[in-house]
């Protein structure tokens, strides 16, 4: 039981340092070296650095303390804890060890791109491991709880949205605001993209008279299996079967064009599966 708690510790010690790196080189070397405003409370503490010259994870740290003291009660203390962890670690991280590396002085527009990917992957590791960097995930969870009806999609955007027009405005950045808003949206695609792109494929049903010979041409095809599923036409009552079948992109492709040609007729309904787990799929 030890040994399991010291892997779990050591794990999520690991992820955290990689997450927060990646963030710090996100907000520190391409954000803040190209003087667009930010999301979250890193947005902030790059506007009160430009203004009265506080290092950017020191601002982040002092922001953060009063709001997890009012948070305590609503976010619960694990999630408080690993998130204080992590908020420290990529605090120092941004101040001391992204200033070893090169700032970007190139486009503003590649900036603003490679901050939304690096910061979204960087999140998005830390997220997996049930933690965050504080901020304004403590105002999210916090009001979550207050108002359960509320969609935390809908709360995070209305906070990263405010935070990147208050910034844009106080330094008359309109552009900034632009590219603040391709970083937000990156942000977002990129969560998901790790959350729920690692096993993502294709998902189709096929409804056919020939259920047996269309499952044989799609493992000729792509070497995967599929399930017939019994099935019934509404309005003749027709007996039909529904070939049920999970593959990649590639793999969808053919499976379709060969499936055409055998049965014309064939009823094709084609879906994005976000998530594929079991044998031939799992990544991890």
């Amino acid at each position: 039981m030890k040994y399991k708690k010291q892997l779990r510790f050591g794990t999520d010690l690991l992820y955290e340092i990689v997450g927060s790196f990646l963030i710090a080189l996100a907000v520190h070397n391409f954000a803040f070296a190209a003087g667009f405003p930010m999301t979250g409370f890193s947005g902030i503490a790059i506007i009160l650095n430009r203004f009265f010259d506080i290092p950017i994870g020191i601002s982040t740290i002092l922001l953060n303390v009063p709001v997890a003291l009012l948070c305590y009660r609503l976010i619960g203390r694990s999630f408080l804890q690993k998130s204080v962890r992590c908020m420290v670690i990529s605090s120092l991280f941004i101040d001391y060890v992204a200033p070893l590396f090169p700032f970007y002085e190139g486009s503003r527009l590649l900036a603003a791109l490679v901050t939304g990917v690096l910061g979204g992957i960087g999140y998005a590791v830390i997220y997996t491991r049930g933690s965050s960097t504080g901020g304004a995930d403590f105002l999210i969870m916090a009001l979550k709880q207050i108002k359960p009806h509320l969609r935390l999609g809908t709360i995070a955007f209305l906070i990263d949205v405010g935070i990147i027009l208050w910034g844009g405005l106080l330094f008359r950045d309109f552009d900034g605001i632009l590219y603040g808003m391709i970083v937000n949206y990156l942000f977002a695609v990129m969560v998901d993209k790790v959350f729920y792109g690692l096993n993502a494929g294709k998902l189709a049903f096929i409804v056919t008279g020939h259920g047996k010979d269309v499952c044989n041409i799609i493992e000729e095809c792509s070497n995967r299996g599929s399930t017939i599923l019994k099935s019934q036409g509404g309005y003749r009552l027709e007996n039909k079967q529904t070939v049920m079948v999970v593959c990649t992109s590639k793999q969808m492709y053919r499976i379709l064009q060969e499936v055409r040609a055998y049965d014309p007729d064939a009823f094709i309904i084609l879906l994005e599966a976000h998530e594929i787990h079991g044998r031939g799929f799992s990544v991890l």
